[in-house]
């Protein structure tokens, strides 16, 4: 039998959060080949209760505890932003494999700092971007690939952020201060930009316009207002690597119309991916399309061969993302620097480079190729220009430079290891 892969959970709110709602219910449907070893929050009381909740026998409110354990071979990092930095620098030096919740850092300069512990140290890091794990998304980007719509001539994206809007419940108000790097430009734009890039290439230049409309918010529940410190419109529009003209706007808040709508248009034909939520990583996607001689658009169901999980719900994308690598030896054989030509992940070794085996077959279409562009190929580590990183993690107001910290890779680019991202920490 193959040897499972031991995940330890940061941020296992019994009560709440996105461990309990997407990670435990995604990795317990992947049984065969993930186990849950480990748990941790930030009081005894509720380790003890997420304990008895999950039936992980160890549970800590301690960190260090969980990262310095023999049973965890990957540690999960779940929680707010702003506490991403320290834990995953812990779980690095403690030399884990670590998959951390998007956004990787807050701002640019912690992504980088843990880019580079994770070459130093040697062991895999992978930052959560699990949209282009949906299945809808995957098909959309086997049908660009085949001609559906022709050559793409540009693609339109707008969507709600859900947060950032005129009343969020207590638990996400935080979301509503910048310095806190949970923003509407980051998460929902940076997630849904993702999957825009990882189906239609890389941004090759772009301009950006954000400005904060909202001057306050209300606590949910309460009468309680408070100013809004975060920019709650993001515009973006540029060239893609291939010429196509994209655009990009995110809103804060839900429309009472439209809170996602993707559209690409090619010579050829025309596909449209429509949503009740603008946070493409959690919620159901639609795809619509036309081509030829059709004159209005039809609803493209998505082939069963594109779902790797029964589950629904948040959870859904999650598991998708574990269901690729859940091949354990990716994670404790000997690593080579060789993409998997059937999933694009990659592994590292000192050895000669090898392909690595997956346990069961995947799309050779290739849903998991890699979403960068390689920008280093010098030593052991494979540095990966993430797909969305030129908009998420550099763009500030009035600036429109695009780039990236060096081996910080998209979603599942890291062998071993599935991820997943909250719509907010």
């Amino acid at each position: 039998m193959t040897k499972r892969i031991r995940v330890g959970i940061i941020g296992a709110n019994p009560d709440r959060g996105w461990a309990a709602e997407a990670h435990i219910p995604a990795l317990r449907s992947l049984s065969d080949d993930f186990e849950i070893t480990a748990l941790s929050t930030s009081r005894r009381e509720s380790a003890d209760a997420a304990s008895a909740r999950f039936g992980v026998p160890l549970a800590f409110d301690s960190h260090e505890d969980l990262v310095d354990r023999a049973e965890v071979d990957v540690v999960a990092i779940t929680v707010k932003v702003p506490y991403h930095f320290e834990l995953a620098t812990a779980a690095l030096t403690a030399g884990k494999a670590v998959y951390c919740e998007w956004p990787l850092g807050n701002g640019l300069q912690e992504a980088e700092a843990l880019a580079a512990l994770a070459k130093k140290q040697r062991v895999l890091a992978v930052a959560g971007l699990q949209a282009r794990a949906a299945p809808p998304v995957l098909y959309v980007r086997d049908l660009i690939r085949q001609g559906y719509v022709g050559e793409v001539l540009s693609t339109t994206l707008i969507g709600s952020g859900m947060g950032w809007g005129g009343a969020v419940p207590p638990y996400n108000a935080y979301l509503n201060d910048r310095k806190n790097g949970a923003t509407l430009l980051s998460i929902a734009l940076g997630h849904a930009a993702d999957a825009l890039c990882y189906c239609l290439g890389e941004v090759r230049e772009l301009s950006a316009t954000m400005t904060m409309r909202r001057k306050s918010f209300i606590i949910a529940g309460t009468e309680q207002s408070k100013p809004m410190q975060a920019d709650d419109q993001v515009g973006v529009t540029g060239l893609l690597e291939g010429g196509a003209a994209f655009s990009i706007h995110y809103r804060g808040g839900r429309s009472r119309g439209t809170n996602l709508l993707w559209e690409i248009n090619g010579t050829e034909g025309d596909l449209q991916v429509t949503a009740d939520g603008g946070q493409a990583q959690i919620f159901d996607l639609t795809i619509r399309g036309g081509n030829g001689a059709q004159s209005s658009l039809e609803v493209l169901p998505v082939p069963q061969r594109y779902r790797f999980s029964l589950l629904q719900g948040p959870a859904a994308n999650v598991a998708q993302a574990y269901a690729h690598f859940i091949a354990s030896e990716r994670i404790f054989a000997p690593r080579s620097t060789t993409p998997s030509p059937a999933i694009g992940c990659w592994t590292r070794s000192r050895r000669r480079r090898q392909p690595v085996s997956v346990k069961r077959p995947v799309d050779p279409a290739g849903a998991f190729t890699l979403a960068g562009s390689v920008v280093d190929y010098r030593s052991d580590d494979v540095c990966v220009l993430l797909s969305s990183a030129s908009i998420v993690i550099r763009i500030e107001p009035g600036t429109s430079r695009a780039s990236t910290p060096e081996s910080i890779l998209p979603m599942t680019m890291m062998p071993g290891l599935g991820i997943s991202s909250p719509s907010s920490r």
